[in-house]
């Protein structure tokens, strides 16, 4: 009943965030240089997808991906990147799938791949890093942060079995454990695997896509990758609110602290603590704004509502409302902490005058009555 793979592939993702933003015109120069490790593959070019800026697309090479010896031990991949004008770096492992493998036969992998990864993650982190360096100058405000995003496709251009309609698919292959990385011997549950296939799409009788919250199966005879693509994009989306939100939570608490410790009105003024404070905040705010900017605009879809649908059902699928909707809340808070800090300015700035004046008039009492 299952059906096997005659060409195909599984795409294994990492991504990291590096920077605020890259310059990709800069970066291209310097990945072009003579010196350079990585070559360039140009821009993503598909008709139906518009970047304004399209990512810098660079070719690692050959690598050997680590798996656990029941998998067969490492495998070899082919590697490439992804560099986003906002600040992303997605490594990408291309695993050819063995012409003749059931779709079933790649479950024990998929379950491999939704476990923690460190091994994957740190080779794909040492990429990253490389690549990062290489770019140097390129880099807007670099930066280091231990959080990254993962995602896979299975993507199959064709099976043995042609032709194969998506029915069929959903019919005789195991999606859903596919695409939950589910080895159990105990079937699914209805339910379960309602959810998992509820996020499926067709435009041809024998295309289809299925879309999972870390994995997705692709199935697309012409070989065009416009899904992993947007399914790639919509996880570096992803990855740039959780870097946001990590960040703004940690300097929020940070500036509470600062508040608290308080000192004295005249300390505060003296040392321009306040405006010290206030200039941090103005900048988190401004630098957020052009972060949902740039996410925004990054990509747009002309004239393929196909595409369009599919990469709405992957934006909830990965929850990026809920996540922008905690990134802005915090803004909201941001905000409401500058104008606080600018109201405890100025009662600062107050008092001091107040104690100013008071000293002024005894100073005059006195010397009234040592004039007596």
């Amino acid at each position: 009943m299952d059906l096997h793979v005659a060409d195909g592939a599984v795409y294994v993702y990492r991504l990291f965030d590096v920077a605020d933003a890259v310059d990709l015109s800069a970066a291209e120069r310097l990945v072009a240089a003579p010196t350079s490790r990585f070559a360039l593959q140009g821009a993503l070019s598909a008709s139906a997808l518009e970047f304004p800026r399209p990512p810098l697309q660079l070719s690692i090479g050959a690598r050997e991906v680590p798996l656990p010896p029941e998998l067969a031990g490492a495998r070899q991949a082919l590697a490439s990147a992804n560099v986003y004008d906002f600040g992303v770096i997605s490594i990408l492992y291309e695993l050819p799938i063995a012409a003749g493998t059931a779709l079933g036969d790649l479950v024990p992998l998929a379950e491999e791949l939704l476990e923690p990864t460190p091994e994957i993650d740190l080779a794909a982190r040492r990429e990253a890093d490389e690549l990062a360096r290489a770019l140097g100058a390129s880099l807007e405000r670099p930066h280091a942060w231990e959080g990254l995003e993962s995602y896979h496709v299975f993507f199959v251009r064709r099976f043995v079995e042609e032709p194969v309609r998506a029915a069929d698919v959903l019919a005789r292959a195991p999606v859903p454990e596919l695409l939950l990385g589910e080895t159990s011997p105990v079937p699914l549950s209805a339910a379960e695997r309602q959810d998992v296939l509820a996020h499926h799409f067709s435009y041809l009788e024998d295309d289809l896509a299925v879309i999972h919250w870390n994995s997705a199966l692709v199935v697309e005879p012409s070989g065009v990758e416009d899904v992993p693509d947007l399914l790639e994009f919509a996880t570096a989306h992803l990855l740039e609110l959780r870097y946001y939100d990590a960040l703004l939570d940690r300097e929020l608490h940070r500036i509470y602290d600062e508040i608290e410790a308080g000192g004295s009105p005249f300390v505060n003024l003296v040392t321009r603590r306040y405006r010290r404070l206030q200039r941090e905040t103005a900048a988190l705010l401004l630098e957020l704004s052009e972060m949902i900017e740039r996410l925004e605009n990054a990509v747009k879809i002309v004239g393929d509502f196909y595409l369009a649908r599919l990469y709405m059902s992957a934006v909830r699928r990965f929850r990026l409302p809920a996540w922008q909707e905690s990134v802005l809340r915090e803004q909201r808070l941001l905000a409401e902490v500058n104008e606080l800090i600018g109201g405890a300015a100025d009662t600062s700035r107050s008092e001091l005058l107040e104690a100013i004046i008071i000293a002024l008039i005894l100073w005059e009492i006195l010397a009234a009555l040592a004039r007596g």
